[in-house]
Formats: structure tokens, C-alpha cells, sequence
């Protein structure tokens, strides 16, 4: 008897599947929520089936070699294990049965990551977007010519909504606002559409009510997945990151001529002295900076590596922008 009930007690216990859907459950209203069920998602095969208290850096080996196999980089798989950590956490301070003990027992392990080096950022050419962005799935390289014309972070991108389209009737155009919460700097930002990112949100009308760049009934997680490392692979390019689609539009901008103070409203960053520009955006003026990148001879660039660190040399003169007619963008805070 004794036996048995001792077998019924380990049957019960909860396994990392559990621990994993409890998490998720009640992170549902965070901005990562998403992003953490596909973390989930890849670490199932390999630990869902584990209880808690089987889990530690043994167990993960598999894990980590498969995804370095698959050309993963240590920071990616890092964000994996840090899933891991906090589940695990949640487990022994936070979940309960129905006797009041804990999930897991003690302390939880320590769950060890990887030796990260920081990568320089990698803008791409022309040449090397002509060559990268045929090679994608089609619904992912729309994503990414989004990303080079506009320089949405990828959970920006991948998050885009219908609602935040605001309409400008001056220059026949729409932007998209994303509001405070969902933006990094924590401030709400206008998202301006070139001609190119026009084009784009026009043929993804009527796909989905709410996600922009829909996928299965949902929104795409991430951008960075198996097709996305298979394609740069295939064309030589595996040191560029998605974040790099963002370094691209800037460094195609600067090449432009377009001023600091410019390029960091199209990019949304967090710079005080330009909140005037988020509370009334001047958007025509703006549109026209946003299509001068369009201009492949005036954002040329080569790309030399010294030391395993990118340097970028621009070519072309920079044309100073014609002004045509603006547009003023009034945004009103909840």
C-alpha cells in the first residue's frame, strides 16, 4: 500500500508542462507574452515531460545542442533558459496544491546560460537585401521589406495592429500610433509609411480584424525562425539578425542626409527633446525624409570587416529634401 500510494504522490507531481501553462495563463497581459510561448514551445520536447525536480543543466544539454546545431545564437538560446529560470521560480515561491506545498521543493536550480558576444550591428546592401529577401517565405520577407522601410522593432512589427491606423487626410495616407504600453521607450509612437510600407499595409487589408501581419488567427510570434535562419544561411549572410532590418533603415537614412534629430522620431527614440514631435508629428514632412531611402544610389553601402567587427563606409551625396506639404498629427493621451 505504501508502494502505491508513493507511486500515485509522483504521478501527481507537476511536471514542466504544468508549470509552463500556469506561467503563460497569468502572463497573458504582458507585452512578451507572445514571445515567451515560443520559447516554451521549443523547450516542450525536451523538458515538458520532466518534473520540476528533474530539471537542471544536464537535462537542458540536448536542448542547447540542437539549437546550436540549427545556427542559433547563444543570446537567443540564453532567452530560452531564462524562461526556464522563472518558471522554475514561479514553482518553488509562487504555485501551490491543494495541501498548500510548494511545486517544487528547496530551491530551485541553477540554471546555467551561455558565454554571449555582443555582435556589432550588420546594415545590410542593397545587394545583400536583393539576395536575402527572395529566399524567404512570402509572407516573411513582406515583414522584413516592412522592417527596412519603416525600422519597427521586431516585436513592434510582429504586434502591429488595425486600430492604432489613424488616417491623414493630408497627404492621403495613413500612420499607425502605437501607444505606450506596447512601444519600448514607453511613450507612444507614429509610425511612418513610405511608399514602399504603404504598398505593404495596403495588401494586407482584410487578411485579419486586428493583426496586421496575421498568422493562423493570430499574430506572427517572431520573425527570427527556422526560415529566417535557413534563408541567410543559404545566401551567406548568417551573422545578420532581424534587429539589423532596423540598423539598415537608419544607416539608409543617415546616408540621406537626413538630420539626428529626424532619424530618431522615424525610429522612435526615447530622446526628450523631440517629445513635441510625438505629441504633433509633423508627417508629411517626415513622409518625405522616409522616401528619400528609396533612392538606391544616394544609400549605397559597403560593408568591410576588420577585427569581426563591421565597419560601414556610406556612398552617394546627400541631396537636401524637397518639402512638399505637411501635416500635423494630433495624438491625445488616454
Amino acid at each position: 500500500m505504501e508502494h502505491v500510494e508513493a507511486t500515485l504522490q509522483r504521478a501527481a507531481r507537476p511536471r514542466f508542462a504544468d508549470a509552463a501553462t500556469r506561467y503563460l495563463e497569468e502572463s497573458q497581459h504582458l507585452r512578451s507574452a507572445d514571445v515567451t510561448a515560443w520559447h516554451i514551445r521549443l523547450l516542450t520536447p525536451y523538458i515538458g515531460a520532466l518534473e520540476l525536480n528533474r530539471i537542471h543543466d544536464q537535462t537542458l544539454e540536448r536542448f542547447i545542442a540542437d539549437r546550436r546545431a540549427e545556427g542559433v545564437t547563444a543570446a537567443t538560446i540564453n532567452r530560452s533558459l531564462e524562461v526556464v529560470r522563472t518558471i522554475l521560480n514561479r514553482a518553488a515561491r509562487s504555485y501551490r496544491d491543494a495541501h498548500g506545498q510548494p511545486w517544487l521543493g528547496g530551491l530551485p536550480p541553477l540554471i546555467s546560460t551561455l558565454p554571449e558576444s555582443r555582435r556589432a550591428p550588420y546594415p545590410i546592401t542593397w545587394d545583400e537585401q536583393d539576395r536575402l529577401f527572395p529566399k524567404l517565405p512570402p509572407r516573411l520577407a513582406r515583414m522584413a521589406l516592412f522592417a527596412v522601410n519603416t525600422g519597427l522593432r521586431e516585436s513592434n512589427l510582429c504586434g502591429l495592429q488595425w486600430p492604432w491606423e489613424l488616417h491623414v487626410p493630408e497627404v492621403a495616407r495613413s500612420v499607425f500610433v502605437i501607444p505606450p504600453e506596447a512601444f519600448k521607450s514607453k511613450r507612444p509612437h507614429v509610425v511612418i509609411l513610405n511608399d514602399v510600407a504603404w504598398s505593404i499595409i495596403q495588401a494586407q487589408r482584410g487578411q485579419h480584424p486586428i493583426w496586421v501581419f496575421p498568422y493562423r488567427d493570430t499574430h506572427v510570434a517572431t520573425m527570427n525562425n527556422t526560415a529566417w535562419q535557413r534563408a541567410r544561411r543559404d545566401v551567406g549572410l548568417g551573422r545578420v539578425r532581424i534587429h539589423d532590418l532596423r540598423h539598415t533603415f537608419a544607416c539608409r537614412l543617415r546616408a540621406v542626409g537626413v538630420s539626428m534629430e529626424d532619424r530618431e522620431v522615424l525610429l522612435g527614440h526615447a530622446n526628450h527633446s523631440m517629445a513635441g514631435h510625438y505629441a504633433s508629428a509633423d508627417v508629411g514632412r517626415l513622409l518625405n525624409k522616409a522616401n528619400l531611402i528609396l533612392n538606391r544610389e544616394e544609400t549605397r553601402t559597403v560593408v568591410r570587416v576588420a577585427n569581426d567587427a563591421p565597419h560601414v563606409w556610406i556612398k552617394g551625396p546627400a541631396r537636401a529634401p524637397q518639402h512638399n506639404k505637411r501635416a500635423h498629427l494630433t495624438l491625445v493621451s488616454p
